[in-house]
């Protein structure tokens, strides 16, 4: 007898991360040095060594242990916290929107809560055709429909595949809910231009005058562009926002504290509609209350402390594994080139993705790498490779080698 619901989801989680990374630290083991591991989406330094942050750790040993077992003041979260994080997630940015913020268990409870209060079942939603495998799992668990659409139209954003989607999804439905990844896109490493950006908003404009539109902006990864001064100026294409259109931007102190094990994050809720965003504050209210009840109470102290009291200490710190982050992909995107390695168009952030649009042709070459002792990630149309956790040594060469696996699979399969 099944005990579960008859529309529960039992079809086995494709782990693709995971599971390489316990053969490739079980090849460590038996081979050492000849193992190149590029599977893990966390930093590590030069040593290999896993990187969590003196400027935020030092202080969080220190808080006192009645903060760190209280519960927080509110499911909404801490307040300071959340105002600190409307605070951190648009500074360098003028938006002229109402807002609230409800914390999250990371980045991804603020993504899963939209995907949980905007559609009804059976309904679609957008999202990449190369991303994070979790957008297609959190949509069939909430019976959505994910439809993709597809990232890149040579070297930069395929607004066009964006706008021929929507358009098919607006006979069926009257909100449309579109996830961008954005900016240093996981795996590829894109970063929409503010161009692009201001062409995106003023065509979902046009969709607003008839369907709500819903933006899930997953910014896990923005602290780490390359250009921090300049990462969060898109979001003042947010002000050409309509009453009928509305932005949740997840937030995640897992990738910007370096502090991935404490399920700290928040969803940031913009809009010039103020009922709105109330009304969606509530549903995320709610949420947070059924599942996950409230959010770490010491890691949300922690991190208005490290960015208010400790600022500058922790960025100059994060600025040190963001050049070095800059000086892995230099070294790999250099040698891609010199050996006709195709990659997707990498801008910033903590992965670079080999572009291989055979799927069946994917498995094959990270299969045949694996043999060679080279681990790496599988995503749709493309091998993703971790820079944020290969250090320049492992990073140098390891495009040729790719290559020269490559062609030989292309080989046996002629």
């Amino acid at each position: 007898m099944r005990f579960v619901k008859k529309s529960a989801d039992l079809s086995p989680i494709r782990d693709t991360v995971f599971a390489i990374v316990s053969l490739a630290v079980k090849d460590k083991k038996e081979n050492g040095d000849l193992v190149t591991d590029a599977t893990i989406g966390s930093l590590f330094d030069e040593d290999g060594m896993f990187v969590a942050f003196d400027s935020v750790f030092e202080h969080y040993n220190k808080i006192d242990r009645k903060v760190k077992g209280a519960y927080a003041s509110s499911f909404r979260g801490d307040p300071v916290y959340c105002d600190n994080v409307y605070q951190w997630v648009t500074q360098g940015a003028d938006l002229d929107l109402k807002h609230c913020v409800i914390a999250t268990p990371g980045g991804s409870g603020a993504v899963s809560a939209g995907f949980m209060s905007f559609l009804e079942p059976g309904e679609s939603i957008l999202i990449p055709d190369i991303g994070w495998e979790s957008y297609e799992l959190m949509a069939r668990q909430n019976n959505l429909r994910a439809v993709t659409y597809e990232m890149f139209d040579d070297d930069h954003f395929n607004l066009h595949s964006v706008q021929k989607n929507i358009q098919t999804i607006m006979k069926e439905q009257d909100h449309i809910v579109l996830v961008l990844n954005d900016p240093c896109h996981n795996p590829s490493g894109y970063s929409m231009s503010y161009e692009e950006w201001g062409l995106l908003i003023a065509y979902l404009r046009e969709v607003s005058k008839t369907h709500a539109v819903i933006l899930i902006n997953d910014i896990a990864y923005i602290d780490y562009s390359y250009n921090l001064n300049r990462s969060r100026e898109y979001m003042n294409c947010f002000n050409a926002f309509t009453d009928n259109m509305m932005a949740v931007i997840a937030f995640s102190c897992s990738k910007a504290l370096t502090s991935y094990g404490l399920r700290c994050g928040a969803a940031v809720i913009v809009s010039p509609n103020e009922s709105a965003v109330t009304e969606t504050g509530t549903a995320f209210e709610k949420i947070a209350r059924s599942i996950w009840s409230n959010i770490p109470n010491a890691a949300m102290a922690n991190f208005s402390w490290v960015v208010t009291d400790n600022r500058e200490a922790y960025l100059s710190e994060k600025q040190n594994y963001i050049d070095l982050l800059h000086e892995r992909s230099e070294i790999f995107l250099n040698e891609a080139a010199e050996c006709g390695l195709p990659l997707y168009p990498y801008r910033e952030g903590f992965f670079i993705t080999v572009r291989i649009e055979d799927n069946e042709l994917v498995t094959r070459v990270h299969d045949a790498l694996m043999k060679q002792h080279i681990y790496t990630v599988t995503v749709n149309k493309g091998i993703r490779i971790a820079v944020c956790s290969l250090s320049k040594r492992k990073t140098a060469g390891l495009a040729a080698r790719i290559t020269e696996v490559m062609h030989q699979v292309q080989q046996e399969g002629e």
